[in-house]
């Protein structure tokens, strides 16, 4: 299959090493000096070798903020029955805009960042595909993220945002605050340096996937709950309410059981 990937980028890269050997893939990049550091495949400086290179699937690897436009930049030069796709992080205005296109379309999230996951080993990592998109372009990725080992569900675009919302911009968040009023420990105990290890992990990340994950439309009302929390805890703690106390670890401990 000849695929062409949006973006020489981290995951731009990641998708390259992790089809060339398989299928003709090209990269496409609008800044030509990173395609220097993409191999085994054919590198596009314009749209003009698009036309020529006629993909019939396309990945677009471009950050959140650039998705669409790319797409509207590239789409004209792709031949009608290619598959158009993203593994944007938030799915936010991507289901219209795909309506919108009439081309056959599919659209997923590894759960991943290239920076703090081992590459090597993904069995414990997750990938979402959108149930909504074309059914061969859906069994295209499941085939591939169940043979990195990836747990993979499927969503729809709401969904999807709903559970990233969730399962990242609240670890996100708490991470900033553990961060945010950390001090140096000369001594630190385990949960300390645990907390530590994730906190470099996280911060580790690209700024512009940390700011997608929390610039998603529906971050901000999860995030809430961590405010909320955080008042009733003050509260018991002020008050030393042992009853209370007692009571809250009882709660809390119901959700992770």
């Amino acid at each position: 299959m000849r695929i062409l990937i949006l973006g020489a980028g981290k995951m731009g890269s990641f998708f390259t090493d992790l089809l060339s050997f398989e299928h003709e893939t090209a990269v496409y990049d609008v800044q030509p000096e990173k395609l220097r550091f993409v191999y085994h495949t054919q590198r596009l400086a314009s749209l003009d070798e698009v036309d020529d290179f006629a993909p019939e699937f396309c990945i677009n690897c471009v950050t959140l903020k650039h998705t669409i436009d790319v797409f509207r930049q590239v789409i004209p030069h792709l031949p009608k029955d290619c598959i158009i796709s993203d593994i944007a992080s938030v799915k936010t205005g991507l289901k219209a805009f795909y309506e919108e296109t009439g081309m056959h379309y599919v659209s997923t999230h590894p759960m991943f960042g290239p920076t703090f996951a081992n590459l090597g080993q993904l069995s414990q990592e997750n990938a979402i595909i959108i149930s909504e998109g074309d059914y061969i372009g859906r069994i295209f990725f499941r085939d591939l993220y169940t043979r990195l080992g990836l747990n993979v569900r499927e969503y729809t675009f709401d969904e999807h945002d709903e559970t990233v919302a969730y399962s990242l911009g609240i670890p996100f968040v708490s991470t900033f605050v553990f961060s945010a009023v950390m001090k140096h420990q000369d001594a630190p105990g385990t949960t300390f340096k645990r907390h530590m290890q994730i906190a470099k992990g996280v911060l580790g990340e690209d700024d512009t996937l940390l700011r997608e994950i929390l610039f998603n439309p529906r971050t901000s009302g999860q995030v809430s709950k961590i405010r909320d929390e955080l008042k009733e805890l003050i509260g018991i703690l002020d008050r030393k309410d042992e009853p209370a106390f007692a009571a809250y670890l009882d709660k809390i401990r119901a959700h992770i059981k």
